[in-house]
Parts: structure tokens; sequence; C-alpha cells
């Protein structure tokens, strides 16, 4: 008979031989098996779980009888009548090896959970993170053998999971011994390793076994919003998401403005610090009230912002970020304390990660885009447009990437409009503009009916009809371009040349009414020729932004377009291209990818593999520096028109023509075309 056995893991495919009576987690570890374990195999996590095949299996070369896999023990029995377990479920660090078996690792039971991310892209996300859970017993203390007890704490870690020097901070120090007798020497530490640093650091512990899990928080830190998800750091679910007003707003909407206030007020970097570290303090505590979970649980962050906001955030004054040439006081990942930037409502031992930048004003936002949407990993010519404020551009396939930003200002984030607002229920957020009668109708946030729908009033009343968003303005002047009310050039046309009484004089030119509440102390809802002027200078900066990087990858076309951006979320691809935000390509190769560097914040929260991969990459996209390119101006100027002066839209045209129109004269009776002279 013999003395080994044949042991073959799926869905992996690893396999080895192994002596009788090799316990299937021993095996798992010999081979390099994704099979989880925190209680170092004793029985009491029950996170190893595996399931035994028994058969022929052709394809292994193996057949499998009963008695493969040693008999049902007490340990098994007591966990499944305490918690239960699946029916021909086992225990891979209580079930030892018996004969020739294939052993299934199911998903619960792999380390490096699989996750779909639905708003990005259907690719996978590993969960490898930074921060893990390992149950330890500990050896008491001796007199005849005098050590202290964080060393045997260091000893146990060493010889039950072979993690060698974890270090541990004065406050980790003054709770050990208390935490070591409650646990009966038995406890539960969170080991976090940097993925540049040799050793790991203890950052919190527990007496016992510990399995309510442990949380992370990615936050992609906006000019004008902060935005924040809580999740596990066992499966990557999100628990809770809350968004907030960036409060340095008050001190410029935009990130030039905020840089002239720290250079023209002492101290004014330093004020802008301490808002966004409160807001920050603020929106973690919220996430986790919402979701339930112990604020010293929460032991990971990772941050993701453009450089100005980075620097802020770190308490770096930007003023170099505000002239030529744009030097960063730093373009590296940084690994910090949350004590260090002041986040007080969560664990202070907790880490924080922020993210790579690329040059001085393409930042760890537009990493976070990259290690989401990988265009260094696309077959086609890829164009991701993250749309903000302060706009990203990414433009590139397997050969070659290109970056820059654009400053497109907060036109599109609804303001500086003058109907404008944030979006929140009862904001315009679509409408559409029936090109006969130019009669509009809309949608609200918060309302699924269009406003000529049956109930849409009774259904709007709780919030009310109160302005118009950032994707409803962008849809408002395309739908009044494609209905003939807006020409060419961006003038609106007086009620006799539209042919609507909707088309308004006001002063020397017009305005066209949308919604009207004024009788009963409503608003008035319009989108007037300075409305129309702002979105003209936020899509030519953006296209112009485009243009420089396809100009300098020696192309005319791109493949594909990706809307990235909570706002890139919500607006329509053919609005879009009507409007000349992006380049001209078949509608059905544009994509959006919701908020990607968000969703790039979370892959680097969950996994270390992911933090080597973008500083890799972030040192081999190439900055395009629009601020000083001579071709920027001439791109801009030609990207005013709508949806473009020069370049043709024949992708376009196939969907949407536009009206001949022409508004640059006044009193024609030919429906605005330009007079004879």
């Amino acid at each position: 008979m013999a003395d080994d056995a044949l042991v073959v893991f799926t869905p992996s495919g690893k396999r080895g031989r192994f002596a009788l009576g090799t316990p299937v987690l021993t095996a798992a570890r010999q081979l390099g098996v994704d099979l989880d374990s925190v209680c170092g195999g004793r029985g009491i996590c029950a996170k190893c779980q595996v399931t035994p095949s028994y058969g022929e299996f052709s394809k292994h070369g193996v057949t499998v009888r009963e008695g493969a896999l040693s008999e049902w023990n007490a340990v098994e029995q007591r966990y499944k009548d305490k918690r239960g377990l699946k029916e021909g479920r086992r225990l891979g660090c209580q079930a030892t090896v018996q004969g020739d078996v294939v052993i299934d690792v199911p998903p619960e039971s792999q380390v490096h959970k699989q996750v779909v991310r639905k708003a990005a892209s259907s690719r996978a996300m590993v969960m490898d993170p930074a921060t893990r859970l390992y149950f330890i017993e500990v050896d008491q203390p001796d007199m005849h053998e005098p050590t202290g007890d964080l060393e045997r704490v260091q000893r146990a870690l060493s010889e039950q999971w072979q993690i060698e020097g974890a270090r541990a901070d004065f406050s980790i120090l003054g709770r050990l011994q208390p935490v070591l007798r409650k646990g009966n020497w038995q406890i539960t530490v969170a080991l976090h390793r940097d993925h540049t640093a040799d050793a790991p650091r203890i950052v919190e512990i527990w007496p016992g076994l510990h399995d309510r899990g442990l949380y992370g928080i990615a936050v992609d830190l906006g000019s004008t919003t902060i935005a924040a998800h809580l999740c596990s750091l066992e499966d990557g679910t999100v628990l809770a998401s809350v968004g907030v007003m960036n409060p340095q707003i008050r001190f410029g909407e935009d990130l030039m403005s905020r840089v002239s206030y720290s250079m023209m007020n002492p101290g004014g970097a330093a004020e802008m610090t301490t808002a966004v570290r409160d807001a920050l303090n603020t929106l973690c505590a919220d996430l986790v009230t919402e979701a339930g979970v112990a604020p010293r649980e929460v032991l990971e962050m990772t941050v993701v912002c453009n450089p100005v906001m980075h620097h802020l955030l770190l308490g770096i004054d930007p003023v170099e970020l505000g002239q030529a040439p744009f030097a960063l006081a730093t373009s590296a990942s940084l690994a910090l304390d949350m004590s260090d930037l002041e986040i007080d409502s969560l664990n202070t031992r907790a880490r924080a990660y922020l993210l790579p930048c690329i040059a001085g004003h393409v930042g760890a936002d537009a990493a976070a885009v990259a290690l989401s949407e990988q265009p260094n990993l696309s077959d086609d010519l890829v164009l991701i447009v993250d749309v903000g404020t302060n706009a990203e551009l990414l433009l590139g396939n397997k050969t070659r990437v290109l970056a820059c930003s654009s400053p497109t200002g907060p036109a599109f984030e609804g303001a500086q409009i003058s109907s404008g607002q944030r979006a929140a229920p009862g904001a315009i957020e679509r409408i559409e503009i029936n090109p006969e009668t130019k009669e509009p109708r809309f949608r609200i946030i918060g309302v699924d009916m269009w406003s000529d729908e049956d109930g849409f009033d009774e259904a709007a009343a709780t919030s009310g009809i109160t302005g118009i968003c950032g994707s409803g303005i962008i849809e408002a002047v395309a739908e009044m371009r494609m209905a003939g009310i807006l020409d060419a050039r961006g003038l609106i046309g007086s009620a006799e040349q539209t042919g609507t009484p909707r088309s308004i004089a006001t002063d020397r030119t017009h305005e066209y009414l949308i919604h009207d509440a004024s009788a009963t102390g409503g608003p008035r809802i319009t989108v007037t020729q300075g409305d129309i002027r702002a979105i003209q200078l936020a899509k030519s900066a953006l296209y112009a932004g485009a243009r420089l990087l396809m100009d300098e990858m020696e192309v005319d076309k791109v493949d594909r377009v990706v809307l990235a951006g909570a706002f890139g979320a919500h607006i329509s691809p053919k609005h879009a291209m009507v409007l000349g935000m992006i380049p001209d390509v078949p509608l059905d190769k544009v994509f959006s990818a919701g908020n990607a560097a968000g969703t790039g914040a979370r892959i680097a929260l969950c996994s270390l593999a992911a933090r080597d991969q973008i500083e890799a990459t972030v040192h081999e996209i190439t900055k395009v520096e629009t601020a000083i390119a001579p071709k920027f101006q001439e791109h801009f100027v030609n990207a005013n028109a709508i949806p473009h002066a020069t370049d043709p839209f024949p992708e376009l045209a196939k969907v949407a023509p536009l009206p001949d129109v022409n508004y640059n004269t006044r009193g024609s009776e030919t429906g605005g075309r330009r007079r004879r002279r």
C-alpha cells in the first residue's frame, strides 16, 4: 500500500503527492493553493472549508474513492452544531489525506476572492488587502524563561504563521497585557504590511477569535465633491457610500482660485487643509454609523485626488502648482498613519495610502482611472475622459499612453449657470426638446416620470422643481442645438427666428424658457446666452485637450471613448457628441465607466498587487502639458462651435443631423438664415 496520495485542488488545478495523514490545509499551503484561514488550523474560524469530490476524473487521471479523507471529527461536528456547515463541506484544517482525492476550494474559502466591478468594467478585482487578521496562541509567562509579552506574540506569529519581525507602536503595547489575559492567551491581531516595507505592523488586537471582519475606506477627494466608500477587506463589498461637498469651495470653485487664495492670504493653505480634514472626519464618522461598523475595525484608507487637493490634504502649500513648471512636492505614493492626516473619527493606528500622481496637473485621480480602466492593456485606441471641475484625459493602447488635464471649470457641475444647482432632488437632470414644436419635457432627480406624464406634478410636489444640474444643462444645450433653437456658433435665436415664444429677448440676447413657476412663487428656469458661453468654454477646453493628445499620438480619430466621473455616468453619449465634448466616434463606442477614480481607489484598497501595478504604470504614462502647448489655443477656439468649427463629425451626422441655422443677423424672415448682401 502506498504511503502517499495524489491531491488535486480545483479550480486552480494545482496538484501534488502528500504523505497519508497530511491535513488538507497543509497540502494547500505547500502547493500555494488559495485557501483561507484565520485561526491557523484550530477549527475555530471555518474559513478553510473545502468540498471533496468522489468518482473518476479522467481529466486529472485520478479515481477518488470513499475514505479518501479522514472521518468526520468532533471539531467539525461542534462547528456545524454552532454555526452550520453546508452539506458535503469539510474543514481543511481537520480533514486529512487518506487516498487520492480531488478537492474543490469554494469562492468563499479563497483569500483572493473574485469580485466583478459592475460600475467600471467586467474585470475581476482580486482581494489581497494590506491588512489581515491572524489568530494566535501565545505562550504564558515563565519565570524560568523571562521574555516580554510582545516578544512572545512575535514568536507566536513566527511559529504559527511564519511572519517575522512584526512591530507594534506604543498604543498597542499599552493594551497588550490586558487583552492577552482576557483572551486566556489567545488573541487576534490585525497586521498591516506596506507593499514597500519589510516588517509588518500590528495595528489592532482583540482577545480570543475576532471574526467580525475588517474594513477600509476608499476616498475620491475631488475639487467639488468628496465621495467615500466603506468596504469589507474580506470580499470588497461596499457597505456604505457617502458624499459631501468639498468645503474648500468657499475659498474658490476651481483649483487655480484656491492656489491664488493660498498665495494672497498668509495661512490660507493651512485653512484649506483644516477644512478638508474636518470634512473627511465627518464623512468617515457618517460612514461607520450608516454601516454599523465599529470605528476601531476600520484599519485602511486609500485616497485619490488631483495634485492641488493632494497637497492641501497633506498640509503642503500648493503655490508651486500655480506656475510653470508646476512642480509637485512629491509624485510618489505615500503610506501614512491616519493620525498624520488628523483623521480621529477612525482607528488612529489605521494606515492611509495615497496613490501616486502622474505629473503637476495630472494627479492620483487620473492614476486611479488608469488603474480602473487600464488603457495600457487596450488593443484599440481609447480616450478616457474623467469629467469634472478639472478634467483629466488619458489616450492610449498597449503601445503608449498619454495624459493631460484641462481646466473645464465648474459649469459641468451646474455652477456658473443662471438656474444651475448641484445634483439634488428637484434638479432637472434630463431634457428633451421636440424639434417641431420646440416644447421641452424633462425629468428631475428623485422622480422617474417625465414632466408631460400624468402624475408628474404630484410626484414632484415633495421636492419641487428647483433648478438644473450639470447633466441637465449639457442635455439642454445639446437639445437646443438639435431643435434649431441654437446655431453652430452658440447663439440663441429670437422667437421669430426659432418659431417658439420660449425664445425670450433679454437685453441684446435671448434665453430659452424651460419651466416657469414664478406665478406661484416658484423658480423660472431658463438657459441664457451666458449659460451657453460657460458650457462652450468648458467643452472647448475638454475637446482641445483631447485633440492635443491625438496630435501627440499622430492620429485624427480614436476607436473608443470612455466617460468617467460621476458626471460621465449621467450624460448621454449623443448629447456629449452634439456639444462637441468628445471626438466623433460611433455612439456604440462611447461608454460610461461611472466613478472610475473611486473604483481605482477601491482596487488599491483591496489589493497590494494593484498598488505595485499603478506605481509602475504611472512612470510609463507621458504627460502632455496643455498650459504651454502652442496648438492648445487653436484647438480651443475651433472647439467653441457646436459641435466644432473645422473637425467633421460624420458618425454624429448619421444619428443626429443638425439644422443649418445662423442667428448672427437680426430680423431675418427665413428662420435665421444669413441674409444676402
